[in-house]
């Protein structure tokens, strides 16, 4: 019986998962994003990428898919998960991290001239999709409201 058990459990073929896991920053909000070989399903959170709110900024997320064109991303499953920030944030964190994926797999797995090839129009149409925007927010300090503004200050 333990024999079956070992025989039947070595028997099975492994398939190779080409996968690749990158990520996206802005300000707090980190989304990472898992490209693998697939039939061009793209998720976020678990939900489908149509269902991405607010409405205005799904286009957003859309620029890089639209950049890089159908005919490259069908056989690509994408799958993101986003956490912290504010809803802006996260939203330039995905498409970052949709870029990034898809020029790491690029990479990896097809060829270094399609890869160059998408770089470059990604970075001629918004260097935001592949590099990271290091501003971060002025910490308060003592002596007024904010980072820089002071109190009024009164002479009697």
């Amino acid at each position: 019986m333990l024999f079956f058990f070992f025989f039947f459990f070595s028997a099975k073929m492994v398939v190779k998962v080409k996968r690749v896991q990158t990520f996206g920053k802005k300000k707090t909000a980190v989304a990472v994003a898992t490209v693998t070989n697939g039939k061009g399903h793209i998720k976020l959170n678990g939900k489908n990428l149509d269902l991405v709110e607010p409405y205005i900024l799904r286009t957003k997320v859309y620029e890089p898919l639209w950049l890089i064109g159908q005919p490259k991303l069908k056989n690509l499953d994408i799958r993101i998960k986003v956490r912290g920030g504010g809803q802006t944030s996260q939203i330039y964190a995905i498409r970052q991290a949709i870029a990034k994926g898809i020029i790491s797999y690029y990479q990896k797995y097809v060829d270094e001239a399609t890869k160059k090839e998408l770089k470059d129009s990604l970075l001629r149409y918004d260097r935001t999709l592949l590099v990271s925007d290091t501003r971060r927010c002025e910490p308060k300090k003592f002596g007024g409201k904010g980072a820089r503004a002071r109190f009024q200050k009164s002479y009697r």
